[in-house]
């Protein structure tokens, strides 16, 4: 299923909409408001969570690849580490010792949300694929371009630093590029950072690959989001991405 109420003002234009048309031309009128995955208010649809509360927890968690944490709450993995969903509070949870605390990061909260509303049965394909090569490719053009440039300026002739990073975030390496890993961003919806390094005659470059898969389980502007997401992790490593 999609959701009906992704937050435009914060993604963009949601290439699924019936109301698409119309409500570029309502946006076309407001001022831009570029996303920072770190300082950005993002607000959550008050109606994700009453949704997400009327599903089925083992149906959540078998398309998800979720856990069952008690009759209400979930526990997922998210770049390696253990997230708790408590439903009835309406917030994120990480384990803290023997305690679970309170997350405030709200666009991990909306990315977890749309994820496990719009996960499907699908499994991992094993074929990587560009933003180019998906069917929504169109949408990640202009201002919604892959944001990845800090992670270039950060480890672009910095390749042991990309490697910490990608490690502290649960990333496996591969055999590709100069440095390549595969981050655990989703149970469902790994990324694939490939790095070369840059040096006297050429510059850097960094290419993010998605599973095939990937849009059996979030619209465009989450999987934009949540290279957002991933990308200020890397550069904030080795500190906790939230």
């Amino acid at each position: 299923m999609d959701c009906e109420e992704f937050p435009y003002e914060r993604f963009s234009a949601y290439p699924f909409s019936e109301g698409f048309l119309s409500m570029q031309e309502k946006r076309r009128k407001q001022p831009v408001q570029p996303l920072d995955p770190a300082k950005e208010k993002i607000q959550v649809p008050p109606g994700y969570w009453e949704q997400l509360a009327k599903k089925d927890v083992a149906f959540l968690c078998r398309n998800a690849l979720a856990e069952a944490y008690s009759p209400e709450d979930i526990v997922l993995a998210v770049l390696g580490r253990k997230i708790l969903l408590d439903r009835k509070n309406h917030s994120l949870m990480r384990k803290s010792g023997s305690e679970w605390e309170r997350i405030d990061h709200p666009l991990l909260d909306l990315l977890v949300l749309v994820y496990l509303l719009n996960a499907g049965p699908q499994a991992l394909s094993r074929e990587l694929v560009s933003a180019k090569e998906l069917k929504t490719a169109h949408f990640f053009q202009g201002p919604h371009e892959l944001r990845v440039d800090g992670v270039l300026r950060h480890f672009g002739r910095d390749l042991k630093g990309f490697k910490r990073a990608a490690e502290s975030l649960g990333g496996e390496s591969l055999s590709l590029a100069d440095a390549a890993f595969r981050i655990p961003a989703l149970p469902k919806v790994p990324l694939y950072y490939l790095l070369w390094e840059g040096d006297d005659e050429f510059e850097p470059r960094l290419s993010v690959l998605f599973d095939r898969s990937i849009e059996h389980h979030l619209p465009a502007d989450a999987i934009w989001g949540l290279v957002a997401l991933v990308s200020d992790a890397l550069v904030k490593a080795p500190k906790p991405p939230f």
